[in-house]
């Protein structure tokens, strides 16, 4: 039960709810105890009218008291039940609500690291099925347990009150069953973790699938996947009836001992009857009646006790990532203003899931308001230098400087919303255009997104379609083609008018036409703004106050274009390249 101490606090946080609940649910056991004794006395009404013991006049105004008392305690008992479901298992919706949040603000916390590690259906599955499982420990399990505990205390006062001796027998079979009960507990626990794992399993493959499902028809594939998809199928429901087989014992196992009670019941009650120990025939049915009414609550306990184990199983898997330490830590509580003066001091970075050495010892100073290009091969760490300055890694060696500050030193919630970052692989949601658009700027007028659209160059494009900006796109932005996420994504960014703008290849999909022409408006957009562009075409650094080139993570040259072209250098071949390309 360790990994369900957890929940404790939202237990406190919702006390008085629970505490209410346990007092209903206390008040409506007692009156639905009433029934066994107003059925028990009901019969020694019959056996004393037929002894005739009682008058005619007698047995009918006592059986008609009883009657109403009977039904007077059914309906109160009711009442007191709903309130029970109301307000306990309320409370489990309002901890299910609770703790999904939780999940997703811990979430949003962790660093890249942590989702290159863990696959997205896995993430879904313990946010969604795990808590799933805790909430039936919260509502479900804790009201029955309540339940069943008030069930027994009073109705077992109630039978010593009537038999003490009937009562021992009547309960004989239940040491038994705590038994039982213990040892396949730990047998549920144990598959109840293999069965969640596998569902995570299950569900990271079928997201994996639907995301790339373009590529799967590409290549003809969907009979491979179908078939993978099966045999994780097949694994998972083994191990769900394996767990079902376990889970299936509790309640022959219920049914048999209450049948066993009963017959004692009968057994005992009549001998007991028969040799004066008793004094009345109701006794033995309300006996009877006590047994059948625990019947459910005993059967429950198989049932609350596998819940309980699935719970902690799921709990423990939830705890597993709450209790993961984010890698990039935020070290400065009060916001910070932001210029964007950046300076790399020898900086050197290896990715920490791959071991691979990005950048080794790279240097270059930008101040507020100038504009740098990097150029480079594929896989020489320019994408890289983006992500350090956004702060999505820690980096080894060297220091990294905003506006003189050590980026560490930073409250990072600042220097994140002071950065328009528009990636190579623009990322759209399953949203309208606009939306998309002013995930950059909520607060942002419709005019402020055609202007910004405008100056992207998506504009004519959007109000193509049919519902111009409140075209809603398909998942990741299927609907647009690559140019035209990627002119969104610029869109996103600039509408946000930060202090530093990071561009990571965002124009490799645009035409060289619509390229020059987006480069043109922003020259006027980001005048007064930090600007790195990260690019492959020369025709992006022309105008730019510095450009460094990168080959395997280190600075080969730097400078302006026109120093680079007057050398031997890297940047002027490719130069000559592109502008030859051109020109055919």
């Amino acid at each position: 039960m360790k990994a369900l101490k957890h929940l404790n606090k939202y237990f406190y946080k919702y006390r008085y709810r629970i505490i209410i609940g346990i007092f209903i649910t206390i008040i409506s056991k007692i009156f639905a105890l009433f029934t066994p004794r107003l059925v028990g006395a009901s019969i020694n009404v019959v056996s004393n009218r037929l002894d005739g013991k009682i008058s005619e006049t007698m047995f009918r105004s006592e059986l008609m008291i009883n009657i109403l008392y009977l039904v007077g305690a059914a309906v109160v008992a009711g009442i007191f039940t709903f309130l029970m479901r109301q307000t306990i298992i309320n409370v489990s919706r309002y901890v299910e609500f609770d703790l999904k949040n939780e999940i997703y603000q811990h979430y949003q916390i962790l660093s890249l690291k942590f989702y290159k590690a863990n696959r997205t259906g896995d993430l879904m599955n313990r946010i969604s099925e795990d808590v799933g499982k805790v909430r039936m420990y919260v509502g479900p399990a804790i009201m029955y347990t309540i339940n069943t505990i008030t069930l027994f205390a009073v109705a077992i006062i109630y039978m010593v009150d009537r038999s003490p001796s009937l009562t021992l027998y009547t309960l004989l079979p239940l040491p038994f069953l705590s038994v039982a009960i213990y040892k396949l507990s730990r047998l549920i626990n144990k598959r109840s973790t293999i069965v969640q794992q596998s569902l995570s399993t299950l569900s990271a493959y079928s997201q994996e699938t639907f995301s790339g499902i373009s590529v799967i028809k590409s290549y003809g594939i969907e009979s491979r996947t179908n078939a993978e998809f099966e045999n994780l199928s097949a694994e998972n429901r083994q191990k769900q009836i394996n767990l079902t087989k376990v889970q299936a014992l509790f309640f022959p196992m219920m049914v048999l001992l209450i049948g066993v009670s009963n017959l004692i019941v009968i057994y005992v009650g009549g001998m007991q009857y028969m040799n004066g120990e008793i004094e009345q025939i109701g006794t033995i049915a309300e006996f009877i009646i006590y047994v059948n009414m625990l019947t459910w609550p005993v059967a429950t306990v198989g049932w609350v006790t596998s819940l309980i184990q699935q719970a902690e199983a799921s709990q423990e898997r939830i705890n597993e990532f709450l209790n993961t330490e984010p890698d990039i830590k935020n070290t400065k509580a009060q916001p910070t203003p932001i210029k964007g003066d950046i300076e790399f001091k020898n900086v050197s970075f290896v990715y920490p899931d791959t071991n691979i050495e990005a950048l080794k010892d790279v240097s270059f100073k930008l101040k507020s308001g100038e504009t740098l290009v990097i150029l480079g091969k594929t896989g020489s760490g320019k994408s890289t230098i983006l992500d350090l300055i956004g702060r999505l890694y820690d980096i080894n060696q060297g220091s990294i400087l905003i506006d003189n500050t050590v980026i560490t030193e930073l409250n990072l919630f600042s220097l994140r919303q002071s950065i328009g970052y528009v990636p190579q692989d623009a990322f759209l949601f399953s949203d309208t255009i606009k939306n998309n658009i002013k995930f950059g700027k909520e607060d942002a007028t419709d005019d402020e997104v055609i202007e910004a659209a405008q100056n992207a160059k998506v504009h004519k494009n959007i109000i193509g379609f049919s519902k111009g900006y409140d075209t809603v796109l398909g998942e990741r932005g299927l609907t647009l083609s690559g140019g035209q996420k990627q002119r969104v994504s610029i869109a996103r960014a600039i509408i946000k008018k930060p202090d530093i703008l990071l561009f990571d290849d965002c124009l490799s999909a645009v035409d060289t036409e619509t390229e020059e022409k987006i480069l043109k408006n922003l020259v006027k957009l980001t005048k007064d703004k930090t600007t790195i562009i990260v690019s492959h075409r020369v025709s992006s650094a022309k105008n730019a106050d510095h450009i460094i080139v990168l080959d395997d993570g280190k600075v080969i040259e730097s400078g302006n274009h026109e120093s680079l072209i007057n050398t031997d250098s890297y940047y002027n071949e490719l130069y000559k390249k592109q502008l030859s390309e051109k020109e055919m």
